[in-house]
């Protein structure tokens, strides 16, 4: 099983996170920029995510809401700033319940050949405190179990497509 790396070095202000998926980059990529795919995988596992809005081009905008098992609601909205299909999603995310709190987030896929991707999320926070207050206890499991689930997605869109008769 492939393993997320996540790496928050004390006193600065981003976090990077890193995985390998056993998918091509193209389909990684539509799985992190089609709201559809987006729903299946966004968030630990017991949260369920309504994409209300994803407009996945340079300028357009996106907003999600999470129900977790208590049925608190959660929800983000941000810009998107440059979407290079299939290479990278440049673009800023803000927490509601912390307004003014803005991270600019930037994902690459790198396509490792063998239809294999490897992505990168790197998050660069305002302060080191709001970086900080991210990294709270079970942020790292979060963070994991998402990836986990995007995988799971990926394999489902690969299993389907292989199931799908030729044409």
């Amino acid at each position: 099983m492939a393993e997320t790396n996540i790496i928050a070095e004390p006193g600065k202000q981003e976090i990077i996170i890193t995985r390998e998926f056993d998918a091509p980059r193209d389909l990684v990529f539509k799985a992190c920029t089609d709201p559809e795919l987006v729903a299946q995988w966004w968030g630990p596992r017991g949260t369920t995510t309504t994409v209300e809005k994803m407009d996945a081009r340079s300028g357009g905008t996106w907003r999600v809401v999470q129900r977790d098992a208590e049925g608190n609601t959660f929800a983000i909205h941000g810009v998107f700033h440059d979407v290079t299909p299939p290479e990278r999603v440049v673009g800023t995310n803000e927490y509601e319940g912390m307004p003014g709190h803005i991270v600019l987030e930037t994902e690459t896929f790198e396509d490792l050949g063998n239809g294999r991707t490897k992505m990168t999320d790197h998050l660069v926070f305002q302060t080191v405190e709001d970086r900080d207050a991210m990294l709270q206890p079970g942020m790292k499991e979060e963070m994991t179990s998402t990836t986990e689930l995007l995988a799971e997605v990926l394999q489902r869109q690969i299993s389907q497509k292989q199931a799908a008769p030729a044409r």
